[in-house]
């Protein structure tokens, strides 16, 4: 475990030694995912290169390139997490388009940030380069045992790969596939890296930030377009329009019709 991580066994020992000052807040601590987090650690060693656990949600660890495949394996064969939940990849890197499509309220908020500007940011558990893939799996078995965990690695641009985890999950194949056509990820020992979506010599990765969505630029994204106002019910505009045009004696009828009743008590 490298010295960056964010909760790991010995901080939380080495916390609960500290002096405690009055205005300490109680570091919140979730024992059981520190415990799955100790599991991984001790199998995986130092390829658990930065890991991050959310108290009662969840727990992350990112792992080196070369292990991607064994912490699947250490998952699924050694911890027992037998259900794969999904794989796939993300790019982190701002868009050079910016948002185009932007409705009014999204342009007042990012103010004047130009088209891609800002660092790339990794998420939990972090990361060194611009792509990532993720999965998640988890045990099911008793109640009161269940745990999930989400696994990630840092995709090299040379060789822009990762080794599969087909040998290990098999629902991974379909995920792995669509992750190489949106992204461009190669999956080393894939069985079949075909396209799913796209037709065949198409060009590009359409989920990678810099991959313009020409179509898009030429048409708003549905919903995204700043609202106008709707037209009125033409049956309340009739009614408010006959309203506006009465005249101003037109209640002397209700007006009549309630003095012509007899007060109370009056002889009839």
């Amino acid at each position: 475990m490298s010295d960056d991580t964010t909760t790991p066994a010995s901080d939380a020992a080495t916390d609960t030694a500290a002096p405690v000052t009055a205005d300490a807040e109680p570091t919140e601590r979730d024992e059981r995912r520190e415990e799955l987090l100790g599991l991984f650690t001790e199998a995986l060693g130092d390829a658990v290169v930065e890991s991050h656990i959310l108290p009662g949600k969840d727990l992350w660890i990112r792992v080196s390139t070369d292990a991607w495949q064994f912490a699947g394996e250490v998952a699924r064969n050694r911890l027992y997490a037998r259900y794969f939940g999904f794989l796939s990849a993300i790019d982190w890197m701002p868009s050079p388009f910016g948002r185009s499509m932007d409705s009014e309220v999204d342009r007042q908020l990012n103010g004047d940030a130009a088209p891609g500007a800002g660092a790339i940011e990794q998420g939990y558990a972090g990361g060194e380069t611009r792509f990532q893939v993720f999965a998640r799996v988890a045990h099911i078995g008793e109640r009161g045992k269940n745990w999930g965990v989400t696994l990630k690695v840092d995709v090299p641009d040379e060789p822009f790969a990762v080794d599969t985890w087909t040998t290990v999950y098999a629902g991974a194949d379909w995920h792995e596939r669509e992750a190489h056509e949106m992204f461009g990820v190669d999956f080393v020992g894939h069985p079949g890296l075909r396209n799913m979506y796209l037709p065949t010599g198409f060009e590009g990765n359409p989920l990678r930030k810099d991959f313009p969505l020409v179509a898009r630029q030429v048409k708003p994204w549905p919903g995204i377009v700043d609202v106008e106002q709707m037209p009125a019910d033409e049956t309340e505009d009739a009614a408010a329009a006959a309203d506006s045009a009465a005249p101003a004696d037109s209640a002397a009828p209700a007006d009549s019709a309630a003095a012509a009743e007899p007060a109370e008590g009056a002889d009839s």
